[in-house]
């Protein structure tokens, strides 16, 4: 009733050796533990880093890259412009996530994504190749779905 409350934040943040962190980019300091952004990794301008995130070794993001608190980014993280991370959700080792990907949940090592929400970039690939179809072959169901009615 009386507003928001201000929750001390007196965590830790870690930066290893060779860290490059981008103009305008925020690294949030979490209430306890600490956040973490392994060596070699390195962060482009304007991306948020969100409370006790805890990103590996030789990473690279890009501009308008996004991560909730408590992910957890496996090592040789590749994020392209505007990834989005939510909240908790764990980011295997060597995984690439292209331009506007919203990663809602846990990706395994090695896996490439795409779309929003991620999927398979192959399978993102063919679902956009289709979109643009897809008023076409509306009308070809709704056409199908009359006959069968009238059947």
């Amino acid at each position: 009733k009386k507003g928001w409350k201000k929750m001390p934040q007196t965590g830790k943040v870690i930066l290893e050796n060779f860290v490059d962190i981008g103009c305008n980019t925020n690294v949030d300091r979490p209430a306890v533990g600490s956040t973490k952004i392994s060596e070699g990794t390195k962060i482009d301008n304007l991306v948020q880093v969100g409370h006790g995130v805890s990103i590996g070794k030789s990473c690279a993001m890009a501009s308008q890259v996004g991560i909730a608190g408590g992910a957890k980014i496996g090592d040789f993280v590749i994020f392209a412009g505007q990834v989005g991370v939510g909240n908790r959700v764990n980011v295997g080792n060597n995984v690439i996530a292209s331009s506007k990907c919203g990663i809602h949940t846990d990706i395994e090592s090695g896996k490439t994504v795409s779309g929003f929400p991620a999927l398979p970039n192959k399978l993102w690939l063919r679902c956009q190749a289709n979109l643009k179809k897809l008023p076409e072959i509306a009308k070809t169901v709704s056409r199908i779905d009359k006959y069968i009615n009238k059947v």
